[in-house]
């Protein structure tokens, strides 16, 4: 149970801050800059609030240092971000799975695709 708590609050912290973070980039970032480079400028800040919600979280919830225990808040919290992006984001705008998959940019889309790796990943080296 503590390992669900802990993926969904790490789910929970980070997804806050990129919708927060993207209703910036989408206002003010990208009509100065293009989209491929403010998503660009968004990843380094989101692999930073990234690591301090993983090690927030694996300090204030005593998440244990077992590799089971971190892959499962780090799988959980992924799981969770992939069901918002899909449901969330493809209801906003409206596409498909195919369509939006699609519609990103090659560039900024698999640096995306890295994060969301290094975003359940994360969980396996902050330090408790």
């Amino acid at each position: 149970m503590q390992i669900l708590k802990a993926g969904a609050l790490y789910f929970a912290l980070v997804f806050g801050a990129g919708f927060a973070l993207g209703a910036i980039r989408i206002l003010w970032v990208v009509p100065r800059f293009a989209t491929r480079i403010a998503e660009l400028m968004e990843t380094p800040i989101m692999f930073g609030v990234a690591i301090l919600a993983a090690r927030w979280i694996v300090r204030r919830l005593a998440v244990s240092p077992k590799l089971s225990s971190r892959l499962g808040m780090g799988c959980v919290g992924l799981g969770l971000m992939l069901v918002a992006e899909f449901t969330l984001v493809l209801w906003l705008r409206g596409l498909s799975i195919s369509e939006y998959l699609a519609s990103r940019d090659p560039m900024s889309g698999a640096v995306y695709y890295v994060m969301l790796g290094v975003f359940c990943i994360l969980t396996l080296v902050a330090p408790r």
